[in-house]
């Protein structure tokens, strides 16, 4: 029946447009950690010091767009946001396609950056509210299956396009501007979050009643109990999981070539070696992300990640060790990381702050990340077991929060608009984890 296949079909719809700012995201880290740090540094003689500041200014771009991008979504709305983010990060790509100097690259890092920023909690929040029920938590993991497309498209291409230099680097580009521009017009047959709208129309409606309630859709009730533990959690678990995550993505290159003394085609090649296992492992994650199986599978994730890490901060960094590094911790990620930070940060808010939680977490983790990428290659060259036994340690303290804290706080109510606000989460349904 027509009604029956439309509400069928529209949630993934909605899931693979919406999800593809993940895709972006991951293919923009990747291709600029290979095509700036790899194809262009000779060139255009970047220095360690120049091609840490690119990549670092790109994370640190991400921040301020997650946190500002997450924010207008709650309040204006998905669709506006996710569009014209998209928009910014064509003209983004397009910038480093054509750059033949320093300026145009740090013009380019900095749009894509606020870009996918503003990007990725929005169109997450989309995601998760036009999904069915007993399916919200499969549509979001299904957001990182197209982040690990994105990577494995990169390393795909730059693996066996045979292309070096300059021209290399601008193909990569390329194939983000295609996808950008494709995915745009696509995503404008998109409609607005209809649990979006029916939260801002009820929280409308009480603006001119005086009341002690939280209402769950000011910027300040983010920051008082419950929300305000959720929010430090997420945000602590992502931040420190994503130093790791975010070094081997965009200096994974650079640590190859530098201390392992490979090739750049050879860690493209090797680095591919672990995704169709990740792909499997992520499809499974999300025929039991919605169960309550879902604690034993993160645990099982988070001891992967956290033995990947371990190998090179004891044994030191060698191409076993970085290969282990990238097997583990791939396949490790399909069960924790930020898949399951993706879950818990629809889980845990309510809809009018959902946006801006994530927001507010990723801007944090890539703000912690992006900083640490400005010394990352000098770290990497001057103190290389000491840069590898941090990771391990975060690695471990974002398996101790996950595993600890998170279960133990309440997940937001379902929501009922045109019910009364509460002013506490009240009885969780389930484990956050």
């Amino acid at each position: 029946m027509p009604g029956i296949k439309n509400t069928a079909v529209s949630p993934w719809k909605t899931a693979v447009l919406a999800g593809m700012a993940s895709y972006l995201d991951a293919a923009a880290l990747v291709t600029s950690g290979i095509a700036i740090g790899g194809y262009y540094a000779g060139p255009l003689q970047l220095s360690a010091g120049a091609i840490g500041s690119l990549l670092g200014l790109q994370t640190l771009a991400f921040a301020v767009g997650a946190l500002f991008g997450g924010r207008l979504g709650d309040r204006f709305g998905r669709r506006t946001v996710f569009t014209l983010s998209l928009v910014l990060y064509a003209v983004g790509v397009l910038l480093l396609l054509v750059a033949a100097g320093p300026a145009l690259l740090y013009a380019g890092v900095l749009a894509t950056g606020l870009a996918i920023g503003a990007d990725l909690p929005v169109s997450l929040a989309l995601v998760n509210e036009e999904a069915p029920a007993g399916k919200k938590g499969t549509m979001v993991v299904f957001s990182g299956m197209l982040w690990l497309a994105g990577i494995l498209t990169v390393l795909v291409v730059s693996s066996f396009m045979g292309v070096q230099g300059m021209p290399g680097g601008r193909i990569l580009f390329a194939h983000l501007l295609v996808v950008a521009v494709v995915v745009l017009l696509l995503r404008l047959s998109l409609s607005e979050s209809a649990e979006w709208a029916a939260a801002r129309r009820a929280a409308s409606t009480q603006t001119t009643v005086r009341s002690e309630a939280i209402e769950f859709s000011r910027i300040r009730d983010l920051f008082r109990a419950p929300t305000v533990y959720a929010l430090l959690a997420t945000g602590l678990y992502y931040a420190t999981w994503n130093l790791g995550a975010n070094t081997l993505g965009q200096f994974g290159t650079f640590l190859w070539t530098a201390l392992a003394k490979g090739e750049v085609a050879q860690f493209s090649q090797l680095t591919l070696v672990g995704l169709p296992i990740g792909f499997a492992a992520g499809l499974l994650f999300m025929r039991v992300v919605d169960k309550p199986s879902r604690h034993a599978w993160f645990a099982a994730g988070s001891g992967l990640i956290v033995l990947a890490w371990a190998l090179p901060a004891l044994l030191g960094p060698s191409r076993f060790t970085l290969v282990a590094v990238m097997l583990l911790s791939g396949l490790g990620n399909s069960f924790a990381g930020e898949a399951v930070y993706k879950v818990w940060s629809q889980e845990l808010f309510p809809t009018l702050l959902r946006a801006t939680a994530q927001g507010v977490t990723m801007a944090f983790t890539r703000a912690v990340a992006g900083l640490a990428a400005l010394g990352t290659p000098a770290f990497a060259l001057g103190h290389t077991r000491l840069m590898f036994g941090t990771l391990f340690g975060l690695a471990l303290a974002a398996a101790v929060i996950g595993l600890i804290w998170v279960p133990r706080l309440p997940t937001a109510p379902d929501p009922e608009p045109t019910a009364p606000r509460t002013a506490a989460f009240g009885t969780p349904r389930q484990s956050a984890v």
